[in-house]
């Protein structure tokens, strides 16, 4: 099987956020989608290992900010490359605002924002669907909405030349490399926590 072409898929792009005991946290999933317009549910797919996933599981109230084709490398990084259990991803971090959920909502480089209260989960072992009714939503921006093929080949900076002759292995989600003659089969990516599969010997 060739796994490349799960790669295939029409991908948007999202940072999911929640709050819990004045505690604000998020991540960037490619894993949420409308599933019904009457009455207006969504889905959300967020890994087990991620903070905003057990503060979504203990509050049930969550937002999407829809990220944009003018969001930075930047925004990518510092959501979706760090884990909230070490690190505060909105200190010094200004450009959020709040909706009547008391949720956070990013205001830079996204084009809307849609706020959901969970109604019911289904659990995908390393993941968990997260099925939300919608309660409110708000354009920002006329920006065309990120794919995932877009941030890929228009955001994501391209790799650098390997000028030390290591063997290194990138991950052909978020662009981790780990270096080793070979890698190990049962590895995962401390990023975006893809394993081994999703690597390609450079």
């Amino acid at each position: 099987m060739d796994n490349n072409a799960l790669f295939k898929f029409t991908y948007g792009l999202y940072i999911i956020t929640s709050e819990e005991n004045g505690t604000d946290n998020g991540c960037v999933v490619n894993t949420a989608g409308q599933i019904t317009d009457s009455p207006n549910r969504i889905a959300v797919t967020i890994n087990k290992n991620s903070k905003t996933h057990d503060i979504i599981k203990n509050t049930g109230v969550l937002n999407i900010s829809v990220l944009a084709e003018n969001a930075d490398f930047e925004l990518f990084r510092h959501f979706g490359f760090q884990s909230g259990y070490d690190t505060d991803k909105f200190r010094n971090f200004d450009d959020y605002k709040r909706s009547k959920n008391g949720i956070t909502y990013i205001t830079r480089g996204t084009n809307a924002y849609i706020s959901a209260r969970v109604e019911n989960e289904i659990d995908e072992e390393t993941h968990t669907l997260f099925i939300a009714l919608v309660e409110d939503a708000k354009i920002l921006s006329d920006a065309p909405p990120a794919t995932y093929a877009y941030y890929q080949s228009s955001i994501k900076p391209k790799p650098q030349e390997n000028k030390t002759q290591k063997t290194i292995w990138r991950c052909k989600v978020c662009g981790y490399e780990y270096v080793g003659e070979r890698l190990p089969a049962d590895f995962i990516c401390p990023i975006c926590k893809h394993p081994a599969a999703d690597f390609e010997k450079v």
